[in-house]
């Protein structure tokens, strides 16, 4: 890929440069500014501002831009934030536009799976050959979110849940549109994805210009393609035609690797081929003019003094110390006084524990950012005041976290692991991760936070979903079951398909019992290959090595999962 020279507007006389900072100065949630403009559309893109005299004296970006390239002098408002005329679309990008298109029209109506990652390829080639036209060059930021994005949508591939696969397909729609439009700043993580809404509209008119200008300039070049992909389509159609009949197993192989288009499905196909055609020219666009989000500038809060900002916090401080040395007096104490004590049983205690403790998770993250914001900034003592206060706060909310933890083990010890249950806990776990991050920001500053956080999220929900949460679910009440004989049968019934090998592993009858519901979702005939995942096709091969038995009938179940739950 050529690149092309950049430019950038002189920063502010306020502004800080990387190496300016003093090594120790912590850096606040609304300092996290705009101090290298990011992502800018290059001059190139306009020819008017391709002769300004200036761009001999141009910089080249700084090395932690994702996408680099020129940046436009710093404008006030949203409208603003989007050059208005982004580089011709390539032919490239109209091609491979127009393959997300006819992918998504043959895959896609037959369910979510590998299916995703095929439309998504094209779609991201389609957005590259948009940005290198228009002088954007790929930074390590741009891959990670890029191949982020196409990580999380083996999800479906591989897990038969719907509901961590959504998570998946969400999380990578914010890692496509934050690989588009680039950017390092809290509004740039956070605003990203409105971007492509906009470009809904303006992506699919780009394309169109594109294709009238190559249509009125080499009509004989059109015309050459589309009577080579009409005889093509014709040789294909014929001697498929002609092998299938000649050959039962090859008309079987046939059948497996070509899409459905029957007639009947024609709306529902032509549907699709549209979404895709204009989410990939959305994209196109997108990475050819980007919002400059980064240019959102955040206004600092007005600095606190000593006492006003100090106080409360280390009445807060305290209280959290005082609680966790309660919880460390009943961890080496044992349960059994503060029960005695209490009068709760074991699993209120650990019920009535939990969701506070989430909670003071979250409200512990809201006053941190709001004391940055609010923190004073007059000199050495005062960031070192920050640093001790909202450190021992941290570190005091990370005793917390393990808390909360420990109150869900004890909870799913008593009762059972369910979705909600994982899910919180993860959510725990994450909480605590980006209190983690923000201790590290104010040892080595909060440059890369925004970026780093996003990152994290997205991992943990690329984890969620390769640990597969209803295989995990199974497995664990699986394990209860034989170390207490109690067993939620009810609830295992409406797992997914990826539970059936956890399940599988119970004795008759409850195995069947188990898998009853399960089964009788996956009777029938099966999805095409591109659109079954490789939870629901082992859970096929587990069921057809060992079937559901007959005697287990519904009204033997429901006396079962009574007895097992009343244990």
């Amino acid at each position: 890929m050529s690149d092309i020279p950049s430019t950038s507007e002189p920063r502010d006389q306020g502004a800080a440069r990387p190496g300016d900072a003093e090594p120790d100065a912590p850096e606040s949630v609304a300092s996290i500014g705009i101090r290298d403009p990011e992502d800018a559309v290059p001059e190139s893109a306009s020819k008017a501002d391709a002769t300004k005299p200036d761009r001999e004296n141009a910089t080249e970006p700084d090395e932690d831009t994702d996408w680099a390239h020129p940046s436009p002098v710093p404008v006030p408002w949203l409208a603003e934030l989007q050059v208005e005329a982004p580089a011709p679309v390539r032919t490239a990008t109209l091609w491979a536009a127009l393959a997300t298109g006819l992918l998504s029209m043959l895959l896609l109506g037959d369910g979510l799976a590998l299916n995703l990652v095929m439309v998504a390829i094209p779609a991201a080639l389609a957005a590259y050959f948009a940005a290198q036209a228009a002088g954007r060059r790929p930074r390590a930021w741009t891959l990670v979110w890029g191949v982020g994005g196409i990580a999380l949508l083996a999800v479906p591939a591989l897990r038969d849940a719907d509901w961590p696969s959504f998570l998946a397909v969400v999380s990578a729609v914010a890692l496509g549109s934050m690989a588009v439009h680039g950017g390092r700043t809290w509004p740039a993580v956070l605003l990203g994805p409105i971007g492509i809404l906009n470009a809904l509209v303006t992506g699919p008119a780009w394309g169109w210009r594109g294709l009238r200008e190559r249509s009125g300039s080499s009509r004989g070049n059109v015309g050459s393609g589309l009577r080579a992909l009409a005889v093509t389509a014709v040789l294909l159609l014929v001697f498929g035609a002609l092998f299938a009949g000649a050959d039962a197993a090859f008309a079987d192989l046939l059948g497996a690797l070509v899409p459905d288009t029957s007639v009947s499905g024609g709306p529902w196909r032509f549907l699709l081929l549209l979404l895709g055609l204009v989410g990939a020219l959305a994209v196109a666009h997108t990475a050819a003019a980007p919002i400059q989000w980064d240019r959102v500038e955040v206004p600092a809060g007005r600095p606190r003094g000593r006492l006003e900002w100090a106080l409360p916090l280390i009445v807060l401080t305290g209280l959290f110390a005082a609680f966790n040395a309660v919880q460390l007096a009943v961890l080496f104490g044992g349960y059994e006084s503060v029960l005695k004590k209490t009068g709760q049983t074991y699993a209120e205690y650990a019920r009535q524990g939990f969701w506070q403790l989430l909670l003071v998770t979250l409200l512990t993250l809201l006053v941190i950012v709001f004391a940055l914001r609010w923190a004073p900034r007059d000199g050495g003592r005062d960031r070192k005041l920050v640093r001790g206060v909202l450190g021992t706060l941290c570190v005091l909310a990370l005793v917390v976290v393990a808390s909360a933890v420990r109150r869900m083990d004890m909870y799913v010890e008593a009762y059972g692991l369910t979705r909600l249950r994982v899910s919180v806990v993860a959510v725990e776990l994450w909480l605590g991760l980006v209190i983690l991050l923000i201790m590290a920001a104010g040892v080595w500053g909060a440059r890369w936070l925004p970026r780093v956080v996003a990152a994290s999220a997205a991992a943990g929900v690329l984890a969620f979903g390769l640990v597969s949460p209803d295989g995990l679910i199974a497995e664990r009440n699986v394990q209860r079951y034989e170390d207490t004989g109690k067993f939620d049968l009810d609830y295992a019934r409406g797992l997914s398909a990826d539970a059936v090998p956890a399940l599988d592993q119970l004795k008759e009858p409850l195995r069947s019992c188990a898998l009853r519901s399960i089964a009788a979702d996956l009777e029938g005939g099966a999805e095409p290959w591109y659109a079954t995942s490789w939870g629901e096709a082992r859970a096929r091969d587990i069921l057809r090595d060992r079937p559901v038995s007959k005697d287990a009938d519904w009204s033997a179940c429901n006396g079962l999962s009574d007895e097992l739950l009343y244990r």
